[in-house]
């Protein structure tokens, strides 16, 4: 039935095409859409490589919510597990990096990732973004990349904001749960100012979700960017950003109190989860070409962060009375400061770019608590309650060489932690400190054999740096736990239209000391190894249509236990995503998603297993020059799928005794959100 809907729509969306361009005698494409939405004008020994390919993924599929933003770097997926207001959990390369541990994100040279976060380490809540000022999103597997530092193990995400908007841009969408969503684009100044723009951006989210308790989520977003070309040597931008959100969420339900009727799949045990956080930004840019061959720039930070949580993982496991709810809460200032400087060389048969840059990132903690509550009103017990700070002050030294049909990249990192926590609960109150480095060389070697052919081997050393209450409690010992990887790879071009990149990769973990921020204690997670593959395929063979599509397999184990206990659990093992984006002249578009994630092990020795999904979504479109009309169709065969999953021993009330079993949150049933957007 899928794949003959799916013909069908191919078949449909061709005849449309044709119709149309037998009504028209425009030239199939001008110059400047050729420079921005075809792989044939991609060069893939271009240092750019990447971004030029998700500059076509992002013309031809565009992203329609916060989530799609991530969902966009080919191999990562996403699980929402608490009503839509909490950081996606993220998998990526074989791992389950939580919400952030393993994958470094960044929004306009802003880390996004939270170090000692109340609920996980390096929590990146990237909710505060407006994906329509979205322009870029650059990214790489793997740590083979110096100026990318503290939680690049998996990989690292970067999105970048428009400096200037085209045009005013007014948006209002519409749906399924009572489904809201508006959003505002406009330019403060003449458009048509070269050296100068500034422009505000502003979004309002709302939806009750399919649970039986309303989730009540609201979001409001507002972002505004100045940016000026002083000279044509000088350029500043200022950016400012601030987002607020709360909500109602069903949490992670056990399967049964489904199966027993208990509640039902969009039931919740404890109706009083959800959360509130905030998050303001303010990011200063400053660039000075010195010349062709020289250029510096400097990037200043400054965060506001709240948080505050309400989770039930265990509902009347330790409190057959009140329960199991907990209060997380983190409130901090995060200041930061990047430098870099550029340095272009040209010699007889060579040439040389040398980048070098330092930095710091202060993290001003005043409140991080987890607490025993009761429907988030009465407090039953602190579990714990400090104050803290962390310092990273960091540097780096890349050279790349290019010489004939080689480009020879060797570079290091070194990365130095300054943590000082202040125990509230403790019986000796006074601060204890610790620090410790991390130095991280890496060396990348490509060879381009021809314009269709690009060999690559990628390698270098990363780390994620743990929370600070490890740190405290492992007297500053194993505090700063580092991975080693490796790629083996080529980029392929069998035409001009089509672009194949196959690669096998590794990657080693240290063992290291965890802290479980749901119940303030550390846990020792060993040594761990993954082995896998990745394969992308980019094929445009008409300039209106796009055909993507990613496979990746992962084994990942612990090194240090026995065969058939070493599985790391929730580790994806085989994923896939792609899709079919057809883009008319006629102003129809049609875009055509899926993702399928296979089952995976949910404990150490395999004997529970998650349930695998395969998930499709559609959007339509028609535009003419102004305004354009959208009709989303998400999950469109309406499969039951469970999102996020987890193996938790959990009593219900009325238990005598506990069962561990998987316990998920459902994934999103059919919807349906119509919208229409008008530019100026």
């Amino acid at each position: 039935m899928r794949n003959k809907l799916f013909t069908a729509i191919v078949i449909v969306l061709l005849t449309i095409q044709n119709g149309f361009a037998q009504k028209t005698n425009k030239p199939e494409v001008n110059k400047s859409e050729a420079d921005t939405m075809h792989l044939s004008k991609i060069v893939i020994s271009n240092i750019d490589f990447r971004k030029q390919i998700m500059k076509v993924d992002l013309k031809m599929a565009p992203v329609n919510s916060a989530q799609d933003l991530l969902r966009k770097v080919p191999g990562l997926f996403i699980a929402q597990h608490a009503g839509g207001g909490k950081a996606e959990q993220i998998f990526l390369r074989g791992f389950d990096n939580d919400h952030g541990t393993d994958i470094s994100v960044m929004a306009d040279g802003i880390p996004v990732n939270i170090v000692s976060h109340a609920h996980g380490q390096g929590y990146a809540d990237l909710h505060f973004l407006i994906p329509e000022t979205i322009k870029d999103i650059d990214f790489g597997k793997g740590s083979y990349y110096a100026d990318k530092g503290d939680f690049n193990t998996s990989g690292y995400v970067n999105f970048s904001t428009f400096d200037k908007l085209e045009n005013n841009l007014f948006k209002i969408e519409g749906g399924s749960f009572n489904t809201m969503r508006a959003v505002t684009m406009l330019n403060l100044l003449n458009k048509t100012m070269k050296d100068k723009s500034f422009y505000v951006a502003g979004e309002f989210n709302y939806t009750d979700g399919p649970f039986d308790v309303k989730q009540d989520f609201k979001r409001i977003n507002f972002l505004t960017k100045y940016s000026q070309w002083i000279d044509e040597k000088h350029y500043f931008s200022i950016l400012g950003s601030t987002f607020s959100s709360d909500w109602n969420a069903s949490g992670q339900i056990p399967e049964r109190a489904v199966e027993e009727g208990i509640i039902s799949r969009w039931g919740s045990i404890d109706p009083t989860e959800g959360g509130r956080t905030s998050r303001t930004n303010l990011a200063l840019n400053y660039k000075y070409l010195a010349s062709e061959n020289e250029e510096f720039s400097s990037n200043l930070f400054y965060s506001k962060y709240d948080f505050n949580l309400f989770s039930n993982f265990t509902f009347f496991l330790k409190d057959p009375v009140y329960g199991d709810e907990i209060q997380q809460t983190d409130n901090r200032s995060i200041y930061g400061l990047e430098n870099k400087y550029v340095r272009r060389f040209a010699f007889e048969n060579s040439n040389m770019t040398w980048t070098s840059g330092v930095g710091f990132r202060f993290d001003d903690i005043k409140d991080l608590q987890l607490n025993h509550v009761f429907q988030r009103d009465l407090l039953l017990d602190r579990l714990s309650d400090a104050s803290a700070s962390e310092i990273n002050v960091h540097g780096y030294t890349s050279i790349d060489y290019r010489v004939e049909k080689w480009i020879i990249n060797p570079s290091a990192r070194l990365d130095y932690f300054t943590f000082s926590l202040h125990d509230r609960l403790a019986s000796l109150p006074a601060a204890k400190e610790a620090s410790a480095a991390r130095v991280s060389p890496k060396l990348n070697i490509s060879y381009t054999q021809n314009q269709n052919v690009q060999w690559y081997i990628k390698s270098g050393f990363g780390f994620h740096s743990n929370d600070v209450r490890v740190v405290v409690a492992q007297d500053g010992k194993e505090i700063l736990p580092y991975s080693f990887g490796s790629d083996l790879g080529v980029i392929l071009r069998p035409t001009a239209n089509m672009i194949i990149q196959p690669a096998i990769w590794h990657m080693y973990l240290q063992q290291e000391f965890v802290y479980v921020g749901d119940e303030a204690v550390i846990e020792p997670s060993g040594k761990t190894r993954r082995l896998g593959f990745d394969l992308s395929l980019r094929y445009q063979p008409f300039p209106w249509l796009y055909l993507d599509g990613d496979l990746n397999y992962a084994h990942a184990r612990f090194i240090d236990e026995p065969k058939g206990e070493d599985y790391i659990p929730l580790v994806p093992t085989l994923t896939s995503t792609g899709g079919v984006a057809v883009k008319l002249r006629s102003g129809f578009s049609a875009n055509l998603r899926y993702r399928y994630m296979d089952s995976r092990p949910a404990i150490e020795d395999n004997s529970v297993r998650t349930r695998g999904y395969f998930v499709n979504d559609l959007v339509l479109a028609y535009g003419k020059k102004s305004w354009e009309l959208n009709l989303q169709f998400q999950n469109i065969f309406n499969t039951k799928w469970n999102e996020a999953q987890f193996e938790t021993e959990t009593r219900l009330r009325n238990e005598t005794n506990s069962v561990s079993e998987l316990c998920f949150t459902p994934g999103t049933p059919f919807a349906v959100k119509a919208g229409i957007s008008y530019k100026i």
